[in-house]
């Protein structure tokens, strides 16, 4: 169980238009500028938008995976805990933190789930 840090970036890397921002002690994920995610190498933790109601089925059905983050123009942010998610939930959760952001039309060329965990 769990998904190492260089499967999650691959996950990022094959979403259309995403950008990589590294920074001191994290990397910041956008796609057009607007940002879906977060990692933190040193603690095997990612930020990923979510809807208000996502943040907390997730933090409530298995907070010790996913915690709250913080929530912001109508989103909640959660930390997920790579160690602790299997690649497909993975996939979903990332791919729905960049629809959340993108453009419209971006989404046409949105790659399911599955198609992007087998990327």
């Amino acid at each position: 169980m769990g998904v190492e840090i260089t499967r999650f970036l691959r996950l990022v890397d094959a979403l259309p238009e995403s950008e990589h921002r590294e920074l001191d002690k994290y990397t910041a994920f956008a796609v057009r500028g607007k940002g879906f995610g977060y990692l933190w190498p040193r603690t095997g933790t990612v930020g990923l938008k979510q809807t208000l109601s996502e943040q907390a089925a997730l933090v409530a059905e298995r907070p010790e995976v996913f915690e709250e983050q913080f929530t912001a123009g109508g989103y909640g942010w959660v930390v997920v805990r790579l160690d602790g998610i299997e690649l497909d939930e993975l996939s979903e959760l990332v791919l729905e933190a960049w629809r959340l952001s993108a453009p419209e039309e971006l989404l046409g060329a949105l790659p399911t789930p599955a198609a992007l965990a087998g990327a």
